[in-house]
């Protein structure tokens, strides 16, 4: 049974058996930090633009097993398609790597949050008109942030109108709940 277009992995279905678990530790070494395989490597089984799908394919698989904690049932649903021995090198690679792969993804939660708040300020201004209306009376609020990354502040200023000062609020409350839930 061939593998549909657009189930997890199924391009891994031209590669042969014996070379998966090697290329599945590779691309895993690749996105922990390491290097990816080359493509030369590979040339044979798939061209350039199947390549850089299989690389994601495999990348984004991985993550969501490990990040959504998969057991091996559930991991074994999302790989029905792959034959038997694409299924096997790829469950042993979960069981082996899973800590690495997860700490991976730690990391990447680590690395987007590196930005801090160090300051901010507003102004609350009240355009009356623009030069496509000639009574406006719309509130909008300047926020300027002073963010800190890598050491250096960096000064971000955004223009809100009263409807997006909301979202952002509400945006905010809702993530402040969660921080909560997560103490």
């Amino acid at each position: 049974m061939e593998p549909e277009e657009g189930t997890p992995l199924w391009r891994l279905q031209k590669l042969p058996p014996e070379q998966g678990a090697g290329l599945l530790h590779k691309i895993i070494d690749g996105f922990c930090g390491r290097a990816y395989p080359a493509h030369q490597d590979y040339h044979s089984v798939w061209n350039s633009a199947e390549w850089k799908h299989v690389l994601e394919d495999v990348t984004t698989f991985f993550k969501a097993v490990v990040g959504k904690n998969f057991s091996e049932e559930e991991t074994l649903q999302q790989l029905n398609q792959l034959n038997s021995c694409h299924q096997e090198a790829v469950l042993k690679c979960l069981k082996s790597r899973r800590n690495e792969i997860k700490q991976a993804l730690l990391g990447e939660i680590v690395d987007i949050s590196c930005a801090q708040l160090q300051d901010f300020d507003w102004q609350l201004k009240l355009a009356l008109s623009s030069d496509k209306i000639a009574t406006l009376q719309m509130p909008l609020l300047n926020l300027h942030l002073d963010v800190k990354e890598d050491d250096k502040v960096k000064p971000y200023t955004v223009e809100m109108s009263k409807e997006e000062l909301q979202s952002l609020i509400s945006s905010l409350e809702a993530a402040n709940k969660v921080v909560l839930q997560l103490k």
